[in-house]
């Protein structure tokens, strides 16, 4: 009885869905009053996230039971794969637009690169003045990260095989490809080959490849079957409330990446409290394999998958970015280059990503 307590979200948001299912168009038809539509999307607002936070705990208690590295790979690929099938929803709806899914990668990777590696690294060097890490693993999700970030998200606008920022089939197909192919060897060198990259240097892994087991009352059964009930209503909602973000947008003449931006925040911020809370108490390696993993994880699965829902729906996807923002993102992952390559961290570094998350926040207003 005390576990089902425990699982108060999980009401909220199974009604909210049944609600919105059976009443949504109506509903989301009528947004012209400001009240009913500041009602209607704080409340979608708060189901989503409330099932979000959810998600990370079942995510989290999954990590204690598996130990390291295969810890942070069920947080990461959980919330990737909940972002994944948010925008596939959006998508397929018809709701949003064509760069929805590269507005959504690029605030992911602004978020989580800059921010909440910013966040991690200011609040750890307040409290602890220097900590210490695996370099080896930053190394690792780097080295993937950035060929990923720079043909998914800045290869399009230069290409002149198709008009716009968009791919020809041929690039497309390459480059879905070689996503899963390097995102699959990846997994293979973080889950079996050198697993000990992805352990802080004073806590070797076990023999088994276990650090600790926690939540030993449930099992490991019950909380992936609890990720699973979460994430249908997160799946569901996100198609309803696409509509009256576009809205706003549309109304308050507000930027397009401003969609982009909120999406990744219902997605990130569970995630990114998690990951501050190990940074304060002094595991700065668990932070870093969240953070750097969620950025890899999200890049080498949307790209693929949104990709393939272009080709089954024949919509034009735009992955490109602009000048502006290719710079921003080329300097981001430079800085990050440079802050990993040293094995201890401080808070000069934190201030450092900060100010960039703060620069392409004001970047998104004003160009």
């Amino acid at each position: 009885m005390t576990r089902l307590r425990g699982e108060w979200p999980l009401p909220i948001g199974i009604a909210s869905t049944v609600v919105f299912l059976v009443f949504g168009k109506a509903w989301l038809d009528d947004l012209a009053r400001l009240g009913w539509f500041s009602f209607v999307l704080t409340w979608l607002f708060i189901a989503i996230m409330v099932c979000a936070f959810a998600v990370v705990r079942h995510a989290e208690a999954l990590a204690e039971r598996l130990g390291e590295p295969y810890g942070t790979l069920v947080l990461t690929v959980s919330m990737s794969g909940m972002e994944m099938m948010m925008i596939a929803a959006v998508m397929l709806t018809g709701h949003g637009s064509a760069a929805l899914a590269r507005d959504t990668m690029l605030a992911i990777v602004m978020i989580v690169l800059n921010g909440l590696v910013g966040a991690s690294l200011l609040v750890g060097g307040l409290r602890y003045h220097e900590q210490t890490y695996n370099l080896y693993s930053a190394n690792s999700f780097l080295a993937v990260i950035l060929p990923l970030s720079v043909l998914g998200l800045v290869l399009p606008g230069v290409t002149t095989a198709t008009p716009g920022p968009t791919l020809s089939t041929l690039q497309a197909v390459f480059l879905i490809v070689m996503s899963l192919v390097l995102y699959g060897v990846f997994l293979g060198i973080q889950t079996l080959r050198h697993r000990d990259y992805f352990v802080a240097p004073e806590q070797p892994l076990a023999a088994n490849g276990h650090v600790t087991i926690a939540h030993a009352d449930t099992s490991a059964g019950y909380h992936v079957g609890m990720l699973v009930a979460y994430a249908i209503p997160i799946v569901l909602l996100a198609k309803q409330i696409a509509v009256p973000i576009d809205y706003g947008i549309r109304v308050l003449h507000a930027p397009a990446a401003f969609g982009g931006l909120l999406v990744a925040v219902l997605i990130l911020a569970p995630e990114s409290i998690a990951a501050v809370r190990s940074a304060l108490a002094n595991q700065l390696q668990r932070s870093i394999n969240v953070a750097l993993g969620t950025a890899l994880s999200s890049i080498s699965l949307t790209i693929p998958a949104v990709l393939a829902i272009g080709f089954i729906t024949h919509q034009p996807i735009v992955l490109g970015l602009d000048s502006v923002d290719t710079v921003l993102l080329l300097l981001t992952l430079v800085v990050s280059m440079l802050t990993f390559a040293l094995a201890r961290t401080n808070v000069l570094l934190g201030v450092v990503h900060l100010l960039l998350f703060l620069a392409y926040l004001m970047l998104i207003v004003e160009k």
